[in-house]
């Protein structure tokens, strides 16, 4: 495996595992910005450890690197809630479910995220779909819309550009 000091190599592990990286981030904190977050915060520790892997499974070390930011972050959250005898909490907030990590793998914060993208005006809507929801990278979406991969590019930064400011964090963890 090339050392990952080299500028190409890095670029490369970035654009090939950047989407699933974020959808793995989204699925394990059900939080749309933090997934961004956790997703560079994820680069980066895979940039500063790559002299001490050994080139072997990239996908589930990168994978891996991913997932164990998300629990950090889960770790964090936990600490800063307030906690209260169970008798005071409301009733929706009761969980049914045996494994607390559940809670953050609903679909919900995928059909928001869906509707949210729906929402966006033309062209932005399908190229967010695609991106955000579907996992293509910008190359693919500009091959299937027989676009420029710039153009889509800049499509996919607008569309999250409108994505932040309607869809806040609250609505998606409600």
């Amino acid at each position: 495996m090339e050392n990952i000091d080299s500028k190409e190599n890095f670029i490369r592990l970035v654009n090939q595992y950047k989407n699933l990286v974020f959808s793995v981030c989204l699925k394990l904190t059900g939080d749309y910005f933090a997934a961004e977050d956790i997703t560079q915060e994820t680069f980066i520790l895979a940039y500063t450890h790559y002299e001490s892997f050994d080139g072997n499974a990239e996908k589930a070390w990168i994978c891996r690197i991913a997932s164990n930011k998300c629990i950090d972050y889960q770790r964090q959250a936990a600490r800063r809630l307030t906690y209260m005898p169970e008798e005071e909490l409301p009733e929706e907030c009761m969980s049914t479910s045996e494994d607390p990590l559940q809670m953050y793998l609903n679909e919900e914060t995928l059909k928001k995220l869906s509707d949210g993208c729906a929402n966006l005006p033309k062209p932005y809507d399908g190229i967010a779909k695609a991106y955000f929801i579907d996992g293509l990278t910008a190359r693919e979406i500009a091959e299937k819309e027989d676009k420029n991969v710039k153009t889509i590019q800049t499509q996919i930064y607008r569309a999250r550009e409108m994505l932040k400011k309607t869809i806040r964090k609250e609505d998606l963890l409600s």
